[in-house]
C-alpha cells in the first residue's frame, strides 16, 4: 500500500476541548429523544429500564477502553480506516474505508432531510420546500468546512455544550416539576416480548451511545496527539453515561413507562404529561439544534475518511490535499456532491439502512484489529493498553458479533446488497491501484 506522508495533516490546530466536544456532540443526538420509548415498550419495569441504560453505557465504555489501544498507537486522522488498516491489509482496508465514508455521506443526507421534516412540524409552510431547504442546510455546513477548520471546531464546541444543557435542562425540568401523572395509573397491557425484541432494544441502546469514536477521525490534528484523544474519548463517554442514566432514572420517577411505550419522541411525551402540552414544540426545536450540530460534525469527519484513503492511494489524489484552511477541501466537495445527489433522488433511505447494517460489523473489525495487531506487532509502541485485555477484548468481540449476526438475520435483504457492494468494490479497488 502506497503511503505519501507529505499529504498527512501536519498542523495540530484542534484542542483537547474540541476532542471532548466531538465525543459528547457525536453521541448525544436524536436517539436519546426516541429510544426511551422503544426501551419502555419492551421493559416497562422501572428497575430493568434503568438497568438497560446503565448496561448499554458500560458496554460502550468497555468497547471504548479496548479500542483506545488502537487510537493511542495511530496518530493519524481518518477514523476506523486509519485505526485498522495495518491489521487487515490493502483491499479489506479499502472496503472498510469506503463503507465508512458512504455511511457517513448517507447520514449527512438523511439528517438534512429530517431537519426539514421537523421544520415542517414547526412551520407548516416549509413543507413544499423540503428538498431545496435540505440542500441549502447541507450546503451551508459544507461551506463552513471549505472556509476554515477553526470555525467548524468552534461551532462544534458550542454545539456540544448546548446539547449537554438541553439534556440537563429536560432532566431537571422533569425532576422538579409537579408530577401530573399517577405512576400507578392503569395502562394497556404490553404484548409478550420475544428474543428478537430484546435484541432490538439492546441494539437501540448501543446506537444511542454511538459516537464515542468520533475524535479518532481527527487524531492527526489534535494538540497533544493520540493521548489527548484517548483521554477525551473516555471522559466524554463517561459524561454522557451519567447524563443518560440520570435522565432514565427521572423518567421512572415522574411518568408511568407504559405511557411512553413506542412513542417516537418519548421525551416530548413525558414533558407534555408532567409539564405542559407545549413541551413537544420545545423538544422539536431541540431536535433541530441537535441535527444541525450533527451536520457540522459529519462535514468535519466524513472528508477525513476520504483523505486518509487518498493518502494511501485508494481514492482520487486531490482528495488527499489539505487546503490552507486546514480541511481536505476536495474531499469536502465530493462528500457534499454525493449527499446532495442522495437528497434529490431519495437514495439515502437505502444507504441509511445499509450503513446501519455495516455499523456493527465495523465495530467487530475494530475490536478484532486489537487482537490481530497484538499478535502481528507485539513490539509496537502502545501509549495506551486496552484495559482488562484479553478478557475485555473478547467480551466486546462476542457482544458485537452477537449484534452483527442479529442484524444479518433480521435484515437479510440488506445483507445481500452489502455482499454485492463488496463484490463491486473489487474492480473499483483495482482501477484505483492502477
Amino acid at each position: 500500500m502506497r503511503t505519501n506522508n507529505t499529504q498527512h495533516h501536519s498542523r495540530h490546530l484542534l484542542s483537547g476541548g474540541f476532542a471532548l466536544a466531538v465525543t459528547i456532540g457525536g453521541i448525544i443526538g436524536l436517539g436519546i429523544l426516541r429510544t426511551p420509548g422503544e426501551v419502555a415498550a419492551i421493559a416497562p419495569n422501572p428497575f430493568i429500564f434503568v438497568f438497560l441504560w446503565v448496561f448499554g453505557g458500560l458496554f460502550a465504555l468497555l468497547s471504548t477502553v479496548v479500542a483506545c489501544e488502537l487510537i493511542g498507537m495511530t496518530p493519524r486522522s481518518g477514523g476506523t480506516y486509519s485505526l485498522v488498516r495495518r491489521a487487515y491489509g490493502p483491499f479489506p482496508g479499502f472496503v472498510i474505508g469506503w463503507v465508512d465514508w458512504l455511511s457517513f455521506v448517507a447520514d449527512i443526507a438523511f439528517k438534512a432531510v429530517v431537519v426539514t421534516e421537523f421544520a415542517e412540524l414547526l412551520i407548516p409552510a416549509t413543507g413544499q420546500w423540503q428538498i431545496p431547504l435540505a440542500i441549502i442546510i447541507t450546503s451551508v455546513f459544507a461551506t463552513f468546512q471549505l472556509w476554515n477548520i477553526t470555525l467548524g471546531a468552534r461551532i462544534q464546541e458550542i454545539a456540544a455544550a448546548t446539547m449537554v444543557l438541553i439534556v440537563v435542562g429536560f432532566t431537571l425540568t422533569l425532576l422538579f416539576a409537579e408530577t401530573a401523572v399517577s405512576l400507578n395509573e392503569a395502562s394497556v397491557p404490553l404484548e409478550a416480548n420475544g428474543f428478537d425484541s430484546w435484541s432490538l432494544v439492546i441494539a437501540s441502546l448501543i446506537y444511542t451511545y454511538d459516537g464515542w469514536l468520533y475524535a479518532a477521525y481527527f487524531s492527526g490534528e489534535i494538540k497533544g496527539g493520540s493521548k489527548t484523544v484517548v483521554r477525551s474519548t473516555i471522559k466524554g463517554l463517561l459524561i454522557v453515561i451519567l447524563l443518560y442514566t440520570f435522565l432514565s432514572a427521572v423518567l421512572v420517577l415522574k411518568v408511568p413507562l407504559t405511557s411512553l411505550a413506542g412513542n417516537e419522541l418519548a421525551l416530548a411525551a413525558a414533558l407534555e404529561m408532567v409539564v405542559s402540552p407545549l413541551a413537544s414544540t420545545i423538544v422539536l426545536v431541540a431536535a433541530v439544534i441537535m441535527l444541525l450540530a450533527h451536520q457540522n460534525l459529519l462535514y468535519m469527519s466524513t472528508p477525513r475518511i476520504l483523505q486518509a484513503l487518498a493518502v494511501d492511494g485508494l481514492a482520487l489524489k486531490h482528495a488527499g490535499k489539505i487546503s490552507k484552511g486546514g480541511n481536505p477541501g476536495f474531499a469536502v466537495l465530493l462528500s457534499w456532491g454525493l449527499s446532495v445527489g442522495l437528497i434529490i433522488i431519495g437514495g439515502f433511505n437505502f444507504l441509511l439502512h445499509l450503513s446501519v447494517f455495516f455499523y456493527v460489523f465495523l465495530y467487530v473489525l475494530l475490536i478484532s484489529g486489537v487482537i490481530i495487531l497484538r499478535m502481528r506487532q507485539p513490539d509496537t509502541n502502545r501509549p495506551y493498553l486496552a484495559w482488562g485485555h484479553p478478557l475485555s477484548t473478547y467480551i466486546c468481540l462476542l457482544g458485537w458479533l452477537f449484534l452483527a449476526l442479529f442484524q444479518a438475520v433480521a435484515e437479510i435483504d440488506t445483507a445481500i446488497y452489502a455482499a454485492i457492494m463488496i463484490v463491486i468494490s473489487l474492480p473499483v479497488y483495482w482501477i484505483l491501484k492502477k
